[in-house]
């Protein structure tokens, strides 16, 4: 069985570029507070790593 993250949105996407949006959008959060459980690989990893100021870990 393979490990997982939950990630949560932390802040909104007003006013920030289009590239962080996609990245936000691209790990399946909507909305603030919205938690999803992602695969833990090197992909999800860097995508969390371009817009730590919106997302965070939870476990």
């Amino acid at each position: 069985m393979s490990k997982s993250l939950k990630v949560q949105q932390v802040r909104s996407l007003i006013g920030r570029p289009m590239e962080q949006r996609l990245i936000v959008r691209g790990l399946g959060l909507k909305r603030i507070r919205h938690i999803r459980e992602l695969q833990d690989n090197e992909c999800i990893r860097g995508m969390i790593a371009k817009v730590p100021h919106l997302v965070r870990v939870v476990e």
